[in-house]
């Protein structure tokens, strides 16, 4: 019996085959499940007619065509019947015009010949180089590598040494094991095996293709050298050293989305001990058997027909597991959620919109921007253990562009939120931006730094908000210390003693149009930013740019995003993007580096110990920059658009730097015996 959500292992072959569009007859046919009441013999010669040259009797490709059998988990039965009517001519796939019931006995005969991937023949015994042996079953193997799975469930790493193997990893490790790399959301890596003075030599070691996506946001997680990144409704598992697949799960997209879950997005895992907890594009928080990829438990947070949809990577904190919702520019009622890790049972709900009488609620107005009114929670947030609160950014209100209808602050949109983990319980918040009528949410980083500020040991709170300023907050108490413009922005004349900003009048978004800098993607965004306790410097992606703000009187409408007005570029405006490195004590730019291109980059940053802060520059390639001065010291070019943020880790005593690219994830090390010169 197909199951279209059951995760697949790899063949023993030495690669996974991707091959995007062609000859999708079989593809398709593949995502249909079999009814068992027909007779298989007319599929099984529809099959050989119009499938088996370019995919061979068993699906598994030939040199015309690549093995089919994964694409199952990908696709609707509807989906592929429109696509074999369709075919992709320009692919290399004709139209198939087969008759409705010729078409459906080919599905099934599809669905059945796709059950059998677990050969007997791969489990087996693997001799070790120091003469022991191990016995599990065999994922892939090849002149050079192996990947085994024990008795255990657990994966172990291989590397050929003449006729027997060694493990992979037994010298020293460090693993990326949250989306940030830490739960303190600071990109700052103590690995400095990569430095200032050879990362001339840096080069790639491999690269990994996930196919059919749109956009890759997505961080690596790295632990015990195996690699998990993510696609819409995809999970894959590497080795981290080699770019190898280990286990791959997948679903369906959901059709019927609006926002950023129909684009197709997902930004990361978390972990704890033997599970993986992610999001679908439909609002499910699941998690998986990290060895094996299989389905452990599936919680609906809430109905995607209501607008609801996920992205973000969880953050996993003792035995809970938080997951936020996007669509917050759809119109729905923002929420953060925690579920217990081990069975998927909801623990608590925190709403970021108050419900009608409680408090804050009289900070909204119209009864139905108060039901509707956003404040999506689409970027992980971040913990300190020894406080023991939960930080999370809450994302802009509804409708986005117009404040007519919500008079007063629209709480707690636009904020930080200092949360007890166990239970919820809201312990302060901090608001940058009341009434947002710009579309400048909170959606930023935020930084746990331990440093002096202004001659005092503080805990520190560090954002660089869309909105144009950089924030320092007592992440303690939410005392406002520090809020500076890090661009050029005309809607504020500044902060004022409270942190509030003194807003200058005819910023707010008119009929006619109003030009206001920054921008509506925002003087910065979502993507990564850095502290480095080394050079003292806040490193970040800073967008220069205006816009004209244009208000719209749009009603709520289901299945449609809900602005309130449009946009565009402001007439002579700069359209540019830029690292920069700020001083947390002054708000100050010490360096600039600006980049070339369309602007099109959404690459975050990472700063090491090395002395190195990488990002994906606009002009298409991997870049390096010296943290001290912002002097420009590698690149790669890769000619690929950058969506997501970079990363680092060691395995077997050597450290690789990798990132997602539009069309999969790039690793890069020195070579090895640099690697081993330099030492971990």
């Amino acid at each position: 019996m197909f199951h279209p959500c059951r995760a697949r292992r790899p063949r023993r072959t030495t690669a996974r085959i991707t091959h995007s569009g062609l000859s999708v007859v079989l593809l398709g046919a593949i995502c249909a499940t079999a009814s068992g009441q027909q007779s298989p013999t007319e599929g099984k010669a529809a099959f050989i007619n119009n499938c088996v040259l370019c995919h061979a009797g068993d699906g598994k490709g030939t040199n015309r065509g690549p093995n089919i059998r994964g694409f199952l988990k990908t696709h609707e039965p509807d989906q592929v019947a429109a696509f074999v009517r369709q075919g992709a001519p320009d692919k290399g796939m004709p139209p198939f015009d087969l008759p409705d019931d010729q078409l459906e006995r080919l599905v099934e005969y599809l669905g059945s010949l796709s059950s059998d991937d677990q050969p007997a023949d791969r489990v087996r015994a693997i001799r070790l180089a120091d003469g022991s042996a191990i016995r599990g079953e065999i994922l892939n193997e090849s002149g050079f590598d192996a990947q085994v799975r024990g008795p255990d469930e657990r994966i172990l790493l291989l590397r050929r040494e003449g006729d027997a193997y060694r493990p992979a990893n037994t010298k020293p490790s460090v693993d990326w094991p949250t989306y940030h790399g830490s739960n303190t959301a600071n990109r700052h890596s103590q690995l400095a095996q990569i430095h200032r003075d050879n990362i001339a030599e840096l080069v790639p070691q491999w690269f990994f293709p996930v196919p059919d996506q749109r956009m890759i946001e997505g961080t690596p997680i790295v632990i015990d050298g195996i690699m998990y990144v993510t696609g819409v409704n995809q999970v894959f598992a590497l080795d981290a050293t080699t770019g190898r697949e280990v286990w791959q799960y997948s679903r369906p997209r959901t059709k019927g989305l609006i926002g950023d879950a129909a684009i197709g997005l997902n930004r990361g895992v978390a972990i704890r001990g033997d599970l993986l907890f992610t999001v679908t594009d439909h609002a499910h928080a699941i998690a998986l058997n990290r060895w094996t990829g299989e389905l452990v438990w599936d919680a609906e947070m809430a109905d995607y027909r209501d607008h609801y949809g996920a992205i973000a990577a969880p953050l996993v904190v003792d035995d809970l597991v938080f997951f936020g919702i996007s669509g917050g520019d759809t119109g729905l009622r923002g929420f953060l959620d925690a579920y217990r890790a081990e069975t998927g049972e909801r623990a608590w709900r925190f709403w970021t919109i108050p419900a009608p009488g409680e408090p804050g609620s009289e900070t909204w107005g119209d009864p139905e921007v108060l039901e509707k009114g956003c404040g999506g929670t689409w970027l992980t947030g971040s913990y300190d253990p020894e406080l023991d609160i939960l930080y999370w950014p809450t994302g802009n209100p509804c409708p986005d562009l117009n404040g007519d209808r919500r008079p007063g602050d629209n709480l707690y949109t636009n904020s930080v939120l200092a949360l007890a983990p166990k239970t919820g319980e809201l312990l302060w918040y901090f608001q940058f931006t009341p009434h947002d009528t710009h579309d400048w949410d909170a959606q930023e980083p935020l930084l746990l730094v331990d440093e002096e500020f202004r001659g005092e040991s503080r805990k520190l709170l560090v954002q660089a908000n869309r909105n144009g300023f950089l924030y320092v907050l007592d992440r303690v108490t939410g005392e406002f210390l520090l809020g500076e413009p890090f661009i050029d922005q005309t809607w504020a004349e500044g902060i004022d003693e409270n942190g509030r900003p003194i807003v200058l009048p005819g910023s707010d978004p008119t009929t006619e149009g109003s030009a206001v800098c920054p921008a509506i993607r925002g003087a910065t965004n979502w993507w990564a930013s850095a502290y480095s306790p080394d050079t003292k410097l806040f490193y970040m992606m800073v967008h220069e740019s205006c816009m004209l703000y244009i208000k719209g009187d749009t009603p709520w409408q289901r299945g449609r995003s809900w602005l309130g007005g449009t946009f565009r570029l402001a007439d002579g405006s700069p359209n540019q993007r830029h690292i920069r490195a700020l001083d947390i004590q002054t708000g100050k730019t010490i360096w600039n580096y600006a980049q070339t291109g369309d602007s099109t980059t959404y690459s975050g940053v990472l700063s090491t110990a090395g002395g190195l802060v990488f990002f994906g520059e606009d002009s298409g390639a991997f870049a390096a920059l010296d943290s001290k001065t912002g002097k420009l010291l590698w690149h790669f070019q890769a000619n690929q658009d950058w969506k997501a943020s970079p990363m680092t880790y060691m395995v077997g005593s050597r450290q690789f730097v990798a990132i997602g690219s539009g069309l999969g994830f790039w690793a890069f090390a020195l070579p090895k015996e640099s690697s081993a010169a330099n030492g971990p």
